[in-house]
């Protein structure tokens, strides 16, 4: 029977990351924004941590085909939140492209966004060409197309290249729904769900496409292989399924590929 494959993470240094880490990974000496999960080959799907200490660029995906085959759908699952951190997604009323283009210019870009207080537990759904930004004091589960193609609408002054033009172009100008239900969210390019087992309990998935676990909270098994806390584990996409059970509660993200 295929094993689970544990996937390795690659800490990336970011000027807004932050270097306490724990519980997730050792405390770091540099400021450690992103924890990306890899294995040997090419996924569909991107499993991150971010750990945010100053708020992120304001920015966009495109959508399939737009900039290469592959777009950025993207979804944050909170997992810690500081009192009074915040996310932007789209804004707080819809907007035209060309206030969008002329706020780019002085910043009035951060006020027309959409600033939600966010907390631990919570799941809000990012589609290709919703504007974004995540703020400060947050650590988060992300999962995404597996895609780097982001075009920064504003930086807050860093000294980072700007995609303004495409950026606007692609822009969704409306209001955001705002938060989905973390039980279950659907896109069709990733389903997540938030599985919270009970000591003792034993769950046999269906195969699917590039189907992975994200242990998010205690520990367990998947298989013969034990799962700790801040581990990405991918399951064999074809066959029987290994179980995933926990000798106390535990929490996973469970997300993949939808056929349909």
């Amino acid at each position: 029977m295929p094993q689970p494959i544990r996937l390795t993470p690659s800490l990336r240094e970011k000027v807004w990351g932050k270097t306490h880490l724990a519980p997730w990974f050792p405390d770091s000496e540099k400021p450690i924004g992103e924890a990306w999960f890899l294995t040997d080959r090419e996924l569909p799907l991107l499993v991150k941590l971010l750990f945010t200490s100053e708020r992120l660029s304001v920015q966009v995906h495109p959508d399939d085909g737009e900039d290469g085959p592959r777009g950025k759908t993207e979804m944050w699952h909170i997992l810690e939140a500081e009192p009074g951190a915040t996310i932007a997604l789209g804004f707080r009323e819809p907007v035209t492209r060309q206030r969008l283009l002329e706020s780019t210019r002085t910043g009035e870009v951060e006020q027309l966004l959409n600033w939600i207080p966010v907390h631990a537990g919570e799941t809000y759904l990012t589609p290709a060409h919703t504007v974004h930004a995540i703020g400060a004091g947050i650590v988060l589960c992300e999962i995404q197309q597996n895609s780097d193609v982001t075009y920064r609408l504003w930086d807050y002054g860093r000294p980072r290249e700007l995609h303004v033009a495409q950026a606007v172009a692609v822009a969704d100008l409306t209001v955001h729904p705002g938060a989905a239900d973390p039980r279950q969210v659907r896109s069709k390019h990733f389903v997540t769900e938030l599985l919270n087992l009970r000591a003792g309990t034993e769950y046999r998935p269906e195969p699917q496409q590039c189907q992975l676990f994200i242990c998010i909270q205690g520990h367990g098994a998947i298989g013969a292989q034990t799962v700790k806390m801040g581990e990405v584990w991918l399951l064999p996409e074809t066959g029987d399924q290994p179980l995933v059970g926990t000798s106390e509660s535990a929490r996973f993200l469970r997300t993949y590929v939808p056929t349909a």
